[in-house]
């Protein structure tokens, strides 16, 4: 029989494995190796995600019409502005950038105020046709109030009265409060025409109006207005309604000192929106969101019923029959001195806790009959410091265990309770249904009537459309070059994200989170390695040194059946004949001969790495 036929297999004992085979086998470097290209590819994810979310959330980045100019070099640009042509379908469209245009198309009040002394009625305010302050488009111009502490008007009327019929109402401006706003307006009114005409020289705060519209402060009350006039379709009597407060924050326009677009948009459905910087900012239905509401109830209360004088409104009544203890003392004080107290050893009851101060002079200009009798100042008595005190000793004050306080019955059910009492109902008489608000009175002009505490607000790019579409692209060739050109000026990509990151705070929460999940991944690979276990390492070492390993576990069932087979060939060799018995002890001795031989040929050069034999061969040995 040749070696390689009578070898037998070694139990416990594997080939020396490679090292991909060994990085693959470790269960903690295999977990570390996914934790980290799955780190690797939601930090990509994000990367990609986070500068589509701050460059183009609700399309505002990509609203400019006018295309930047790259200069030579490439790494600068120029925003070039030029005044849009007329917009044929717009009853009134303002840029402010021909000032003879302006002379001629806006007149400038010579009313007076009513209600207010003579010197300061006049509308005597100071309008300007300039530039912004800041970051100037180069042509653009805008209509500036330059006096504050004054009244100001000025109008201008509409290509054509607006009538409310089956088309929107749109109305868009910019304001820039230049230095800020301390109180007033810088809001627009839109005037009511009157038989078709509005007269623009007596414009004035009583000139009737049928929508005023936009921002207004005093204080710490910041205002966006939506105010229309309803008519009464029973009386014609005029009423203001006020749409409720926009649910978002509308500081920013007062004190930031940019410029700002204003947007309102009416609908033939009774709908409204107002925008500002092109995000909705309030939006609501005529019928519904305003205050009071446009039409009234259909019931009131009887204004000619009143509660009977036997209704009992009281829920609880004192009890009649309660009476007070005898030993309830009412008069008992609060607090009483303190009876265990002792006054301190070393008292001094007749020195005085304050003397008069030897040391002061009577001054040499004191006049005793002009200034009464001179007494010394008084200072803390020196023997006072020494003892305990001085003066009349009183006992300290201590709470009083019999105090009660006034006595009160106890509180019962009202027995007889018929609850709150409310007058009855009755119809309306004033009552009416205007299904239609929207249905306004014309317009014929638009009007900015202010009085304000700051200067130079700066009022710009005025339109009215029954098309929205017309005025979007009207804040294209105007508002948003403005944005570009501050965007420009105010230091590059990153001003430009927190800039604005600050008019969208949620992009703060994305920021952590980029922050701390590569932080959250770091810590939970780290966590990962250090959770291997330790047969997990000894195995990864074991492959790798090639030591031997001991037999796996054998099962309960199992190893009874193993010796139940051990037993069976002791008895069978039991059974064999002497001969057959020497004669198998010699095959025996042969095989571990030449077992012996193989194992010192398969020896490591080594010393240090020990030979490896199967269990079952060291059992045969030692038989």
């Amino acid at each position: 029989m040749s070696k390689s036929q009578s070898r037998t297999p070694v139990r416990g004992w594997t080939r020396p494995s490679s090292s991909v085979e060994i990085l693959s086998s470790a269960p903690g470097i295999e977990m570390a190796v996914k934790w980290k290209v799955k780190s690797f590819l939601l930090l990509a994810l994000l990367g990609m995600l986070l500068p589509g979310s701050v460059f183009c959330d609700d399309g505002e980045e990509v609203t400019i019409s006018e295309e930047p100019i790259e200069s030579e070099d490439g790494d600068d640009f120029e925003v070039v502005y030029v005044s849009p042509k007329p917009i044929p379908s717009a009853y009134l469209m303002e840029t402010f950038d021909d000032e003879s245009s302006f002379d001629k198309v806006w007149v400038r009040s010579e009313a007076k105020k009513g209600g207010v002394d003579e010197d300061i009625a006049k509308y005597d305010g100071v309008w300007s046709v300039e530039a912004q302050e800041r970051l100037a488009l180069s042509g653009d111009q805008g209509l500036a109030l330059k006096s504050k502490a004054k009244h100001a008007a000025i109008s201008a009327p509409l290509k054509k009265p607006f009538v409310f019929s089956s088309k929107p109402f749109v109305v868009q401006y910019e304001v820039n409060l230049q230095n800020g706003q301390e109180c007033g307006g810088a809001y627009i009114k839109l005037l009511s025409s009157q038989n078709g005409k509005v007269d623009l020289k007596n414009f004035h705060d009583k000139t009737p109006y049928t929508i005023m519209f936009g921002p207004d402060k005093c204080g710490n009350e910041f205002k966006l207005h939506f105010i229309f006039r309803h008519v009464n379709p029973l009386n014609g009597e005029i009423e203001e309604k006020h749409a409720k407060r926009p649910r978002d924050k509308i500081e920013e326009p007062f004190k930031d000192k940019k410029p700002h677009l204003y947007t309102l948009i009416l609908r033939p459905d009774n709908s409204y929106e107002i925008l500002l910087d092109h995000e909705v900012v309030n939006s609501g239905n005529l019928l519904e969101d305003f205050t009071p509401p446009v039409n009234p109830p259909k019931e009131i209360d009887d204004p000619e019923d009143f509660m009977p004088e036997d209704w009992d409104e009281r829920e609880k009544i004192p009890d009649p029959e309660a009476v007070k203890p005898e030993d309830w003392d009412e008069e008992a004080p609060m607090q009483i001195p303190d009876p265990e107290a002792l006054k301190p050893r070393g008292w001094l009851d007749s020195e005085p806790e304050m003397i008069p101060d030897p040391a002061a002079e009577k001054p040499e200009d004191w006049d005793d009959e002009m200034d009464g009798e001179w007494e010394a100042p008084l200072i803390n008595n020196p023997i006072c410091t020494e003892v305990p005190g001085c003066g009349e000793w009183k006992p300290p004050m201590i709470d009083n265990p019999d105090y009660k306080g006034k006595w009160r019955p106890e509180m019962i059910d009202n027995p007889n309770y018929r609850g709150k009492w409310k007058p009855r109902k009755i119809h309306n008489p004033d009552y009416f249904e205007d299904l239609e608000p929207f249905k306004m009175t014309p317009i014929g002009a638009v009007g900015i009537e202010l009085w304000s505490m700051s200067d130079n607000i700066l009022f710009d790019n005025i339109i009215v459309t029954d098309n929205v579409a017309d005025a979007v692209q009207f804040a294209q060739d105007t508002f948003d070059l403005k944005v570009m050109k501050m965007e420009k000026g105010q230091g590059g990509l990153i001003q430009r994200i927190i800039n604005y990151s600050n008019k969208h705070p949620w992009l703060y929460a994305v920021y952590t989170l980029l922050v701390a999940i590569p932080v959250v991944l770091i810590f939970a690979c780290c966590c990962a390695e250090s959770k291997d276990s330790k047969e997990d390492k000894e195995a990864a070492l074991r492959k790798k040194t090639d030591e031997p390993t001991e037999d796996d576990p054998v099962p309960e069932g199992a190893e009874d059946g193993n010796d139940d087979k051990e037993a069976g060939d002791d008895e069978g060799a039991a059974g064999l004949s002497e001969g057959e018995k020497e004669g198998e002890e010699d095959r025996d001795e042969d095989e571990d001969d030449e077992d012996a031989e193989d194992d010192e040929e398969d020896k490591p050069e080594k010393d240090d790495v020990p030979t490896r034999t199967s269990p079952r061969l060291r059992k045969s040995r030692k038989d």
